[in-house]
C-alpha cells in the first residue's frame, strides 16, 4: 500500500515539475536570449562610445573611465530587466538588491574606496595617461586609469596595477607634470686630482649632449669628501621621456672624458700602519 502511495506522489511531483517547465520555459528562454543580446549590445555601445571619444579628442584619461562606468551601469540595468521577465518582482528585487548592496558595500569598503579614488583622479587630475609617476613604492608610465585601478608600465616593462584608493590616500610624485626632470649622478675623483679641471670636463659632457636641456643649466659641484674620493654631483636636466638615455649616456661620457684627460677615478683603499711591538 505504501509503495502505491509513493509511486503516486512521485508521479504527482513529476507532473508538477514538467508543468512548471512548460509554464516558465518560454519566459526563461526569452530571458536568456534577452540577456545574451543585451550583453552584445552593451559591448557594441561601449566600443562605439570609446571610438567616438577618441575621434573627438576627449582627454585620454577620462575616456576609459567613462566607458567602464557606462558598461557597468547598463549591465546592472540589464540584470534587473531580465529578472523582471522571469517573474521576479522588480520592486522587491530592487529592495533586495539595495540591501545586498549595503551588505556588500560594508564588506567591500576597499573596493568602494578605490571607486571613490578613481572619481577623485578624474576630478583633480594629479596625473594623466603617459605621465611618469611614482606612487605606493611603484614607478612607471601611466597606461590606463580604470574605475578601481591605475595601470602602470614600470621601467623594466612590467605591468603594475595600483588601487586608486591607495593612490589618493598616499603620495603621488609626477615626474612629467613640470615638463623637466633632473638626473642625479655622482662621479668620484681622487684627492690628488684637480677639482676645477674635473668640473669643467664633466660640465662639457653635459653641455654637448643633445638631450640635456640648457635651462635649467647643468651643474657640477662637490657633494661629499668620501674615504677614498672627492665625490662630484653631476646634475643635468632633460625631458622626462629621455631620463634613462641621459642617465646612462652622460655617465658613460663622463667616465671616458676623465680617462682621456688623465683625471683619476679612484677605487676604495685602506691604509694599514704597522707598529713594532715590544
Amino acid at each position: 500500500m505504501n509503495e502505491i502511495i509513493d509511486v503516486e506522489q512521485t508521479q504527482t511531483y513529476i507532473q508538477k515539475f514538467f508543468g512548471m517547465i512548460i509554464e516558465y520555459a518560454p519566459q526563461a528562454l526569452l530571458a536568456i536570449i534577452v540577456l545574451l543580446i543585451g550583453l552584445r549590445i552593451i559591448k557594441f555601445l561601449s566600443g562605439f562610445l570609446r571610438k567616438s571619444l577618441q575621434k573627438k579628442d576627449v582627454d585620454p584619461t577620462l575616456a576609459p573611465f567613462v566607458v567602464h562606468l557606462l558598461s557597468w551601469s547598463l549591465k546592472i540595468m540589464l540584470v534587473i530587466s531580465v529578472a523582471a521577465m522571469i517573474g521576479v518582482e522588480t520592486t522587491s528585487f530592487i529592495a533586495v538588491l539595495g540591501a545586498m548592496g549595503l551588505a556588500v558595500g560594508l564588506a567591500l569598503q576597499g573596493t568602494l574606496s578605490n571607486f571613490a579614488g578613481g572619481v577623485l583622479i578624474m576630478v583633480f587630475k594629479p596625473y594623466k595617461i603617459g605621465d611618469l609617476v611614482e606612487t605606493q613604492a611603484n614607478k612607471g608610465n601611466v597606461l590606463e586609469i580604470q574605475i578601481f585601478n591605475t595601470i602602470l608600465a614600470s621601467p623594466d616593462n612590467k605591468m603594475v596595477i595600483v588601487p586608486n584608493g591607495a593612490i589618493m590616500n598616499g603620495e603621488i610624485v609626477n615626474y612629467t607634470a613640470l615638463g623637466k626632470i633632473r638626473v642625479d649622478l655622482t662621479v668620484g675623483i681622487s684627492y690628488e686630482s684637480d677639482i676645477e679641471k674635473a668640473k669643467k670636463i664633466l660640465l662639457l659632457q653635459m653641455v654637448n649632449h643633445p638631450l640635456v636641456l640648457g635651462e635649467p643649466a647643468p651643474f657640477v659641484g662637490v657633494i661629499e669628501l668620501a674615504d677614498s674620493s672627492v665625490n662630484l654631483a653631476v646634475r643635468p636636466y632633460c625631458d622626462p621621456k629621455d631620463y634613462w638615455d641621459v642617465y646612462f649616456e652622460v655617465l658613460e661620457k663622463c667616465k671616458l672624458a676623465l680617462d682621456e684627460n688623465k683625471v683619476t677615478i679612484p677605487f676604495p683603499q685602506v691604509d694599514v700602519h704597522m707598529k713594532n711591538g715590544k
